[in-house]
């Protein structure tokens, strides 16, 4: 019974979000409509989330490395994710792969994050800090119809901290 009510509710919900949205909106005035993020944000947003988690010791490292050499507590910008170095010898594909991939570019999120971000004491506080702090941060690409695969993100965005 419980079931039942819950996919009841569920389709209620979904004809008033279908109703009320117009044919013709393209992605990202969906996503106002909703008050949703976009897919990149979200994952951004669980990348920052995951870093702290390994910081905290709430999930384990997905590095080789011992978290006390994943991290560093800066006197000035405070704690600091690590990230593999660039091997000026391998070749530009492995390069490519090695920007790409969880351990840098969650690390390089987790260091464009202000101090009040990174340096949470609990969960909660820091999804509410996180929250805040992407609201403020425009979610759409700078050219309307424009798309680039990093157009939106917030490497690109957010200016370097470190």
């Amino acid at each position: 019974l419980i079931h039942i009510n819950f996919r009841k509710q569920w389709y209620q919900r979904r004809v008033r979000v279908d109703r009320g949205m117009q044919r013709g909106m393209d992605y990202w005035e969906r996503l106002k409509f909703l008050k949703n993020q976009s897919l990149q944000r979200r994952r951004e947003r669980f990348m920052i989330i995951h870093i702290w988690k390994v910081y905290q010791g709430l999930v384990p490292n997905h590095t080789c490395r011992p978290v006390e050499d994943s991290f560093k507590i800066h006197e000035h910008l405070g704690l600091q994710a690590k990230y593999p170095e660039l091997h000026t010898s391998a070749q530009d594909s492995m390069n490519n792969l090695r920007e790409h991939s969880f351990s840098v570019r969650a690390a390089k999120l987790f260091n464009r994050m202000p101090m009040e971000v990174r340096n949470c004491l609990t969960l909660e506080s820091l999804k509410v800090t996180l929250g805040t702090f992407l609201d403020g941060i425009p979610d759409h690409p700078s050219v309307k119809g424009y798309r680039s695969p990093n157009d939106n993100s917030l490497v690109t965005l957010l200016p370097l901290i470190c």
